[in-house]
Order: structure tokens, then sequence, then C-alpha cells
């Protein structure tokens, strides 16, 4: 039997206190522990009986990857009646073809978030197999899937206590598991925001924009209700970049974003909690206002407009005036499930504002 074990530096008890949204799975301790497909069953279970916190073992055909069994499975398997007699004096590749499931494999640079994420999406009963980390060609590493949840909880303070449930219960019972699956979509729904929100701005990104405008627009759609959308641009903005440098461009993208959220929820009424306010490029910025007429949307964008002319931001070299400015459009349309959201901006009544 050919058996190769390298035990890591650092444990999940001990994970690095510098992980961060950017820490990927090269970071955590993952396990060296792969025999040859023909080496006998007995002799994985003695190996599992000596190392009881390996949560799996890698097979490979003459170097060559095969796959990967969890700990659990293969206990499972040979604790069943005649489990042992059948598959003890076996190579391990028997046993294999009848246990085999689907393997979670990941690149060595997946970010944890990312890995936790896809780890959570798997069917129950696979929810705790170890993940298959390849960190070269050929190269293949185990890693429990409970560390990577506490070090995502290192990352997500506000979801240590979801992650800190399922990582103490892992002898709970199938219906548990279940109710502690729901609560970590609570966490997941963080992380959600974070991959949908602007790093600058902190206001949703392009891809959320894109997916909410989709839905909003076969909903609407359906129920036979209008949409507005305001698209907003920083007047000369590249001058502003020109004069007083890309940092002080930052924070005026920030400030002017913040200003535009503060005054679509202020303008948008009883529809405020369906209005979204995305960053759609560089300088520019996107507002959806559901069930909005286009009388009420115009309206609002000449909130908005007055809103960031109050701000009085300083723009020696801008062609409007010496203030930051935008200049914003408005289209309105009912949405239909047979018309593209790319037809929004022609087949409405569009109208435009400068400051």
């Amino acid at each position: 039997m050919s058996v190769e074990f390298i035990p890591p530096s650092n444990s999940p008890e001990k994970l690095p206190k510098n992980l961060s949204l950017e820490s990927t799975l090269k970071d955590l301790a993952v396990l060296n522990f792969q025999v040859e497909a023909s080496s006998l069953a007995k002799e994985v279970a003695r190996f599992f009986q000596a190392h009881p916190l390996l949560p799996g073992v890698i097979l490979t055909v003459k170097g060559e990857f095969l796959g990967m069994i969890s700990r659990r499975r293969f206990m499972e398997r040979m604790s069943r009646p005649y489990g042992l007699d059948t598959f003890a004096g076996r190579p391990i590749m028997a046993l294999y073809q009848i246990a085999q499931t689907d393997i979670l494999i990941l690149p060595g640079v997946a970010l944890i978030v990312v890995a936790a994420h896809r780890a959570m999406q798997r069917q129950p009963e696979l929810l705790y197999d170890p993940i298959v980390v390849q960190l070269e060609p050929q190269v293949y590493r185990l890693l429990d899937v409970h560390q990577v949840l506490v070090a995502l909880s290192q990352i997500h303070q506000q979801a240590t206590g979801y992650i800190r449930e399922l990582y103490y219960n892992l002898a709970v019972t199938q219906a548990e598991l279940e109710a502690a699956n729901s609560q970590l979509q609570s966490a997941n729904s963080e992380l959600y925001r974070l991959a949908n929100s602007d790093g600058l701005t902190q206001v949703a990104n392009r891809r959320c924009f894109n997916e909410y405008l989709e839905k909003k627009w076969q909903e609407l759609g359906e129920a036979a209700a209008e949409i507005s959308l305001i698209l907003c641009d920083v007047d000369f903005f590249k001058k502003y970049n020109d004069t007083y440098g890309h940092q002080a461009g930052d924070a005026c993208l920030q400030q002017v974003a913040q200003a535009i959220l503060e005054a679509v929820n202020y303008s948008a009424g009883e529809v405020a909690g369906e209005t979204l306010v995305a960053r759609y490029g560089g300088e520019e910025f996107a507002v959806i206002l559901p069930r909005t007429s286009p009388e009420i949307a115009v309206w609002i964008a000449e909130k908005i407009r007055v809103w960031i002319k109050e701000l009085k931001i300083e723009h020696a070299n801008s062609e409007v005036c010496s203030l930051v400015t935008l200049s914003l459009g408005v289209a309105s349309t009912f949405p239909s499930i047979v018309r593209s959201t790319k037809k929004l901006d022609c087949s409405g009544r569009p109208r435009a504002l400068s400051s």
C-alpha cells in the first residue's frame, strides 16, 4: 500500500489572523492523504483510526488523480452489515465504485468566501464532505469544509453565530442539518450583498443593476405596471480628476452616490423599497424606479440634480459652473415580457435634465 500523509502546518483551531475577503484556499491548512486505488480497504481504515482528524482520502491510479472518499462515507460503508467482510480484504477501488458521489474540486486560488458558498450549495448529504483543492496540475489536497466555515466566520464577523453553530454540530441529525442550513442562508445573503455592491461607492454595482432590471422587467410586465429609469452622469468628471487627483475624484463619487441614494429614498414615496441606485460606469449612476410614472420620475431626477448641486463640491474647471453637477436622462415605459429591457431607452418618453 502506498500512503503519503503530510500533516498541515496550521490547524482549524489556529487559522491565520490576517484573513480577508481576498484570502484563498491556499491560506488554509490542506491535508495530503492519498492512496493507490489498489490498496486494501482495511489498511485505509487503520490509517483513519490513527489520524482521527482526516476528513477523507484521495484515490490515485499510478499517481494520477481518480477521486475521493470522505471519512464519513467510508466508515458508513464499512460499518454496514457484512460491510467489513465484503470490503476489508478488497482494494478500496471496490468500495469507491459503490460509494462514489459528486466531488467539489476547487483551485487553490479560489476565494474562501466563494468556496464556502459553493460548499453550502451541495446536497444535504454531501454538506460536510471535504473539498478537494487542486494546487497545480495533478497536485490535489483535502480541505475540511469546517475549516472553511471557521475562516468565513473570521472574515464576516456578522456571520459568526451561524458559522460557529454549524462548526460544532458535526454529529447532528439530518433534520438539524437542514435547520442549520437555513440559518446559513442569512450569512449567504450578506455575501450576496458584498458581491453585488460597488466597492468604492457602496451602492449596487453594474451586475446587480442588470439582474434587478431584468427581474423587475418581467415582474412589472406581468402586472402591467410602469417602470422608469434615471441615468446620471457627473459633468466633466475627467477634468475634475485632472484638476484635483484621483483620490479626490473617488471621494467625489462617494459623496455623489450617497446623495443620489438619499434623494431617491426621500422622494420615491411608497415605492422606495423597490428602487435601486447603482454605479453604472466610471462616473455614471442609474436609478431603477418600479411602478413610477414619467412625471414622478422627472420630479425625482430634478431632486437628485438639486441635491448634488447643494453638496457644493468645488469644480473649478467645469464648463457648467464652479461646482460638481449632474446631467440626467429619464425614460419610462410599460414592460413587456416579449420585449428586451434594452428597449427602455427608446420605447418610453425620454426626458433630459442638466445643471
